[in-house]
């Protein structure tokens, strides 16, 4: 086995080690990495709906209010209506979140909290000083992420979510008389729950690190082929040269022109050593040859 070979082999089982050790804490690094991409999402998409809200509470809802008056309840005026339809628009583009305003008492059942969203719900009544939870759950069809911000029941809201005899008519109409009143001002009445697969995380997670692997591969065998033709051309041909002299001179050959010396690092040394060696074995075996 040469010594290209040689040197080949040692790097590859020293890349080889230090991928095994990439491969053990990169994954999860990349995944937390990710998962914290996802979350920023999911925060950029709450504020979205959370200027949904405010955009209809404070600009569309009073200038339906300036138009005759008319008996008629429009969904689209509710601040919660118009923030969940902007966002299941938005899921076009990004399938994967889902958005809810989990309510504990919600006039428009599709708003209802489940158990798990209930569970959040009263974790903010529980902690009104808690702001944003940040969560994973497991469903019939994997992991699940999820932001959850808290909801309080401003005092402007209580004109239909108070009793039933201060609601609009039309609204009565619509939902009926026995959900969504009873709230208190500023009472934490519901949850903007946005949720998302733990497999979007770990796919992203699994993309960077299949890229990261390709990238260290390539580095790698050019960083190797560069490595193999610096030493080819420094040591090995040099040693080579040295060699193929040596064997000359062993054999009688005085013929053998010197090596020329270029540099000063330990090759260009041992050449010169070479070079005297090879000076005073000419002597050497010219004055045995006088002699004789």
């Amino acid at each position: 086995m040469n010594l290209l070979t040689k040197f080949n082999l040692i790097l590859v089982f020293l890349f080889g080690s230090g991928l095994l050790l990439v491969s053990r804490f990169a994954k999860d690094f990349l995944i937390d990495n990710a998962r914290q991409q996802v979350i920023q999402q999911a925060e950029l998409m709450v504020e979205s709906a959370q200027s949904t809200r405010s955009y209809t509470n404070e600009d569309v809802k009073p200038l339906l209010n300036k138009l005759p008056e008319q008996d008629a309840f429009i969904p689209e005026t509710v601040p919660a209506f118009a923030a969940t339809e902007t966002f299941n628009r938005m899921r076009k583009n990004f399938p994967e979140y889902a958005y809810k305003e989990a309510t504990l008492n919600p006039t428009n059942p599709r708003d209802r909290a489940v158990d798990w969203e209930a569970d959040v719900v009263n974790y903010f009544r529980d902690n009104p000083g808690k702001k944003e939870l940040v969560g994973e759950r497991e469903t019939p069809t994997g992991r699940s992420l999820y932001l959850a911000h808290p909801m309080a029941a401003p005092p402007n809201c209580l004109g239909c979510h108070s009793t039933p005899d201060k609601a609009p008519a039309s609204m009565i109409r619509t939902y009926g008389p026995s959900n969504g009143f009873g709230w208190q001002p500023n009472e934490i009445v519901a949850a903007q729950i946005v949720s998302v697969p733990m497999a979007l995380p770990i796919s992203i997670a699994d993309k960077a690190y299949h890229r990261l692997l390709i990238y260290l591969v390539v580095i790698f065998f050019a960083t190797l082929a560069a490595v193999d033709l610096l030493l080819v051309f420094i040591v090995i041909r040099p040693v080579q040269k040295l060699a193929q002299n040596a064997d000359r001179l062993s054999k009688g050959d005085l013929d053998t022109p010197q090596l020329a010396v270029k540099g000063k690092d330990e090759i260009s040394a041992l050449t010169a050593s070479f070079n005297r060696m090879d000076v005073s074995l000419r002597k050497a075996l010219t004055m045995i040859s006088e002699e004789e």
